[in-house]
């Protein structure tokens, strides 16, 4: 399964000028808890719920974490999991061609894996030999040890 089929189109965008407390007010709005901050069509970072401290009067620019880490459409979840996981970092801005398509975050693939995304286990064939003659008979012995 990949990024593309679990991840959100419909992003949350701030611009790094906007004060914290109206990111705040947005993200509240929205029901989501990060925000991609962009200049234009560039990303700059994220700002998660967990960057905003008690001083509002800061701007998003201050507070944001840069240098966001992004997937693309095509990137596995599995892959994306580990990203998310070994930097402990809560969505993933999804980008092609240098474009903001969508983000993928924790809740997603974890409502992903709650609704079943894992591939159907399939029965495996139990294979016969053809032609292997027939079998050998063992003699069991004392105590049910076969005797050779």
């Amino acid at each position: 399964m990949r990024v593309g089929e679990v991840m959100t189109r419909r992003v949350e965008t701030v611009p790094p000028e906007e004060s914290v407390d109206s990111a705040i007010r947005r993200m509240r709005n929205a029901r989501v808890r990060h925000l991609v901050v962009v200049r234009g069509r560039r990303v700059l970072g994220v700002l998660s719920d967990r960057d905003l401290g008690l001083e509002t009067d800061k701007s998003v620019g201050d507070v944001m974490t840069a240098h966001a880490v992004s997937a693309s459409p095509d990137m596995t979840i599995r892959k994306a999991a580990n990203l998310l996981r070994g930097r402990s970092i809560g969505c993933l801005p999804v980008m092609e061609d240098g474009n903001l398509v969508g983000i993928v975050t924790t809740t997603d693939l974890l409502e992903r894996i709650g609704r079943g995304a894992e591939r159907p286990i399939s029965r495996g064939k139990r294979w016969t030999l053809k032609g292997r003659g027939p079998r050998r008979k063992s003699v069991v012995g004392h105590k049910g040890f076969a005797a050779h």
